[in-house]
């Protein structure tokens, strides 16, 4: 099969080159990948560590080729949705049966390539945060891929959702398209209390944003794209003051179990219209080096979509 392998020696360190056809285990499929996205964490930092020759790749749409032994999962010929730790950037990918969604039929394979981290990681962080219908949900690092899923989920949960970017002026309208009732610059703008936080960046903002929780809030901490350790100043986490049974909770996507539902559910949404992926780049996995130096040098906001023919 052909893939992106990784090489050092080449701008982006990926070569389009052949590979060996993966084996699937008894509970995976084997999915003839269609196209896949890329997010900003593979290629800043699973790409930088991963061995030369190696496959990576988290985001995958296709058609299963072979079901899987066990009789898990989809038939052959049904489109798919897969998330996985790598193997995304290449024509084959054996996936576990129970990070796979059904996908209707017709639908846009660069679309749902989007879902796996970004869509299931934005319902997953909502889920726990709890009930949202009619609280105030801020998000943090509101323009990437993930946080433009947020932001159109937690509208959807009933949520008046206050939307931080770094720059209001440039992303306010498209924001407010999605979803969101307010658009403010970061968690220190924030007018009043939030019920709960989805937070995209880390750092500072994760402190100022944990601030404005009410009592009884959660933050959900997702990203830590500012690459800065969290500081609270002392009496920050008082029981007092209006303080008390606030919470942080750390997130993992890949430490979630059973979601197939999740990316199939998604799936059907992106599928309808009812979700926008939020497409800000695409084009044929030839032009993956644009892609990447387009995402690490933050010009993107949204998601990159690399179509394999």
């Amino acid at each position: 099969m052909r893939a992106l392998l990784v090489d050092r020696s080449v701008p982006a360190g990926l070569r389009l080159a052949t590979a060996p056809d993966p084996e699937p285990a008894p509970h995976q499929a084997l999915v003839r990948v269609q196209a896949t996205s890329l997010n900003y964490g593979e290629v800043r930092f699973a790409l930088q560590e991963a061995p030369e020759g190696a496959v990576l790749g988290w985001d995958a749409a296709g058609v299963v080729v072979r079901a899987a032994a066990d009789g898990s999962g989809p038939a052959v010929g049904t489109p798919v949705v897969t998330l996985g730790t790598d193997g995304a950037w290449a024509e084959l990918r054996a996936v576990d049966t129970d990070r796979m969604g059904v996908a209707p039929a017709g639908a846009d394979p660069g679309a749902l390539s989007t879902i796996p981290v970004a869509g299931a990681t934005a319902l997953r962080a909502l889920h726990r945060l709890g009930p949202i219908l009619g609280r105030r949900v801020l998000v943090t690092g509101a323009t990437g891929g993930t946080g433009r899923y947020v932001v159109q989920l937690a509208r959807r949960g009933g949520a008046h959702v206050v939307a931080s970017t770094g720059s209001p002026a440039r992303h306010g309208d498209s924001l407010r398209g999605s979803g969101a009732h307010e658009v403010v610059a970061g968690p220190l703008e924030v007018q009043g209390p939030v019920d709960g936080v989805v937070d995209l960046v880390g750092g500072q903002q994760l402190v100022d944003a944990y601030g404005m929780l009410r009592e009884g809030g959660t933050l959900v901490a997702v990203g830590h794209s500012a690459h800065e350790a969290e500081v609270f100043p002392y009496g920050a986490l008082f029981g007092d003051q209006g303080r008390h049974d606030r919470s942080i909770a750390a997130f993992f996507l890949l430490a979630c179990t059973e979601l197939a539902p999740d990316l199939s559910w998604l799936a059907g949404q992106v599928a309808s219209g009812a979700l926008d992926p939020q497409i800000s780049w695409r084009g044929g996995w030839e032009k993956a080096a644009d892609a990447v130096d387009a995402l690490l040098n933050r010009r993107l906001h949204g998601k990159a979509v690399l179509d394999i023919p």
